[in-house]
């Protein structure tokens, strides 16, 4: 399948800042299931980004403002082919090994009620078929609702509130992983729905799972599926923070109006 994405996030300050610096972790990498045709990030300035390789190995570039200025926006174009893998992910960077993503981080520190979740699952039998339970419980405990949560929610707080969006259900899913001893980790990317028109407010996100003689294998608990030749992966982190696509400072007091357009479509006249 041939996927053609365009994303656009806006910044408006009601007084001007003195500067910005933000890094950037929307560009794919190729890897066994994704080839990319083309794609370029870019500002309202008409000029690339330095671009370099964080230690998790997403390519990350890196958009800095060194002027006043009361606006600010990044382009991303892009154009990829996909092949589906049966939600197994081979042939990406790896320089770290997998037990780095048994670690605790903020957002997915887990509490009771997810050590509830994991002893739940647990029995299941094989670390696969764990994982396959868990991708279906974590979507019944949480039920999609677009401003429950935001970006700062840990995994606990999500589901003790019984609502969030993808990032939500991923944190929650990453965080009993690590509970029943199997790496975890953050992704972010694209989605395409099939309707093709359409615009969304944000990225998608979703979490791997490392299984032995298996290796990466994606899991959406938000859709309750593997990962097919819809989705395009750009970052991988330990939680949302390691892997946000758009992270940054700013140096000014000002208030911030944010506007982002997501549109992901089917390129070339694929059936």
């Amino acid at each position: 399948m041939r996927l053609h994405v365009r994303h656009q996030t806006s910044y408006r300050y009601d007084n001007p800042i003195a500067a910005a610096i933000q890094t950037l972790r929307l560009t794919p990498r190729s890897y066994d299931g994704l080839r990319i045709v083309q794609w370029r990030v870019w500002s309202d300035a008409r000029r690339d980004f330095p671009v370099f390789v964080d230690g998790y190995g997403n390519l990350t570039h890196c958009h800095a403002v060194n002027q006043p200025h009361s606006s600010a926006v990044v382009f991303v174009e892009g154009e990829v082919e996909t092949a589906a893998t049966s939600g197994i992910v081979r042939g990406t960077p790896e320089p770290l090994p997998p037990l780095f993503f048994l670690r605790r981080t903020r957002l997915t520190e887990p509490d009771a009620a997810i050590e509830t979740l994991a002893r739940q699952i647990a029995p299941q039998g094989s670390a696969l078929k764990q994982l396959h339970a868990l991708l279906n419980a974590v979507r019944d405990r949480l039920d999609y609702l677009p401003g429950a949560t935001d970006a700062a929610t840990p995994a606990a707080a999500a589901l003790a509130a019984g609502a969030g969006v993808c990032q939500d259900h991923a944190h929650l899913f990453i965080s009993a992983a690590r509970l029943l001893a199997i790496p975890a980790r953050y992704i972010g990317g694209y989605l395409w729905t099939g309707m093709e028109s359409r615009e969304y407010q944000a990225s998608h996100a979703w979490a791997e799972a490392f299984v032995h003689d298996l290796g990466w294998v994606g899991f959406d608990p938000a859709n309750r599926i593997c990962p097919t030749e819809a989705y395009i992966r750009t970052s991988v982190g330990l939680d949302y923070w390691s892997a946000a696509p758009v992270r940054g400072v700013r140096r000014g007091a000002a208030a911030e109006s944010l506007s982002v357009a997501v549109q992901v479509t089917q390129a070339g006249g694929d059936q």
